[in-house]
């Protein structure tokens, strides 16, 4: 079940909106925004973990490669 949420913008960003769903062929606002989500939470998980890769790395935890043959 999908709920309503109301938001108040100021023209200049209802401007935006309108002309990324223009340029990105957006349907409705309500899709312009579901994608907008998905794509913020998909990067805070994309950015989690490089974190992780960064703190792995800094405990000596890497491996330096020398081909793409060494990921195996």
């Amino acid at each position: 079940m999908r709920s309503i949420l109301n938001i108040s913008l100021p023209p200049e960003m209802i401007t935006m909106i309108k002309e990324e769903m223009e340029k990105r062929h957006f349907p409705t606002v309500s899709e312009f925004f579901r994608d907008l989500l998905r794509r913020h939470y998909e990067e805070q998980e994309v950015l989690a973990v490089l974190r992780e890769s960064e703190k792995e790395v800094a405990e000596g935890k890497g491996k330096v490669l020398k081909s793409l043959k060494d990921l195996r």
